[in-house]
């Protein structure tokens, strides 16, 4: 039987509860350049995933169904209605899960550097990483990495910020971050997507590669009420890199719904 984990969490701000959903390997303290801006209009949960950050994690082996589950058992804690849920990366594979299992909880969906449709050759990208860290280990793969998530600029004028995120990945227990990044690699939304209703954004970095604008174009095709949004320039790391970005984006496009 799939069982919740009570995750560690963050209430926030003051206004209607949203949601934010981190991806692989990071922790709640990933939205932190969007705060400040967000709990000005919202009421923000944010939380540490099963196995990431201050979470427990019974067992290293789960599946999105159970990162689906725990994101209920927040909900039901804080005794929240419906909310307003975006998720980052693998975040932006749990929220649409979680809005096509309880459609009745979500108001709006936020998918962030998310991918879906992905081709024979973007899924032989995104394995060949896992296979890489499988064999090399997680932190003789990371470094390679740095240049998909961050622009040039940002690596050169912000190395703290990459080194804090690189030791955050680190300091993951290895099995459960090979489990979740399997999850990101394996899961495609694409068969079921068109039956998530709730009005979502769909918003990527221009020069992402492993979540490109191309595969986010069909993402915002097949869900019945999209808008698809690019930043220009920036890549997989818009959380840390473009945060109040973002935040605008989400608070515009929230406020519309």
């Amino acid at each position: 039987m799939t069982r919740a984990v009570d995750c560690a969490y963050s209430v926030d701000g003051n206004g209607p509860p949203l949601a934010l959903v981190h991806g692989i390997g990071a922790a709640r303290d990933t939205w932190r350049f969007l705060m400040p801006v967000l709990t000005q209009h919202f009421t923000v949960i944010s939380y540490d995933l099963r196995g990431h950050g201050a979470s427990p994690c019974p067992d290293p082996d789960f599946g999105l169904d159970e990162l689906v589950i725990d994101l209920e058992q927040i909900r039901m804690r804080l005794g929240i209605a419906q909310w307003h849920v975006a998720g980052h990366s693998l975040g932006g594979m749990i929220g649409p899960a979680y809005a096509r299992k309880y459609p009745e909880r979500v108001l709006s969906l936020g998918l962030l550097s998310t991918a879906a449709f992905r081709t024979a050759d973007d899924r032989k990208k995104v394995w060949s990483v896992v296979h890489a860290m499988e064999e090399k280990g997680v932190p003789n793969v990371l470094e390679t990495l740095i240049d998909r998530w961050y622009t040039d600029a940002f690596i050169a004028d912000h190395r703290d910020i990459v080194d804090r995120r690189l030791k955050q990945v680190v300091d993951t227990d290895p099995a459960v971050f090979m489990n979740v990044f399997r999850i990101y690699a394996g899961t495609e939304m694409a068969p079921w997507l068109h039956e998530v209703t709730a009005p979502s954004l769909v918003l990527t970095g221009e020069n992402d590669g492993g979540c490109n604008p191309r595969l986010n174009r069909q993402i915002e095709e097949a869900l019945p009420d999209a808008r698809l949004v690019v930043l220009p320039n920036y890549k997989h790391s818009i959380l840390l890199e473009a945060g109040v970005h973002v935040a605008d984006q989400l608070i515009s496009f929230i406020k519309a719904v």
